[in-house]
């Protein structure tokens, strides 16, 4: 008795389009050390919960970034880190959003309120005293004096 063995090749969907690819690694070129270090991470576990909620990132609405933040509270992560976590997601997107030679819409908003390029703080974050609206490479610098 002989046995045979077959084996079958399966296409694997890449992880991120084109579009996104270019968009996560445009984002964090504009930053280095620390800052990019700790970009990434948050880029990294939102990406993450994304693929688990079968989401592509630019078809991320503003209610999962949300759901996001829930989940992030739920596991205990302090209010700063939520923070954090949100300002880098609502930089990527303004980034994203900027980029006008990749044909990707802007995630949808809520109410017509236009949260991507707003100026202040989205209502979604936890607190609004975080800046994290700054361009990259216009680092502030907070004095405790």
């Amino acid at each position: 008795m002989t046995a045979t063995t077959t084996a079958v090749l399966v296409p694997i969907q890449p992880a991120f389009s084109d579009a996104e690819r270019l968009a996560l690694a445009g984002f964090l070129a504009g930053y280095r050390g620390l800052t990019r270090e700790a970009y990434a991470l948050d880029l990294r576990q939102f990406t993450t919960w994304c693929r688990a909620h079968c989401l592509h990132l630019f078809a991320v609405r503003r209610a999962d970034i949300e759901s996001f933040a829930r989940d992030l509270e739920a596991r205990g992560r302090a209010r700063a880190t939520v923070t954090r976590r949100l300002c880098t997601i609502a930089g990527f997107y303004k980034y994203a959003s900027k980029r006008s030679s990749w044909s990707t819409p802007r995630p949808p908003t809520s109410g017509g309120r236009d949260w991507i390029t707003s100026l202040t703080p989205p209502p979604w974050t936890v607190t609004s005293s975080a800046p994290c609206w700054s361009r990259p490479g216009s680092a502030r610098r907070w004095s405790t004096r």
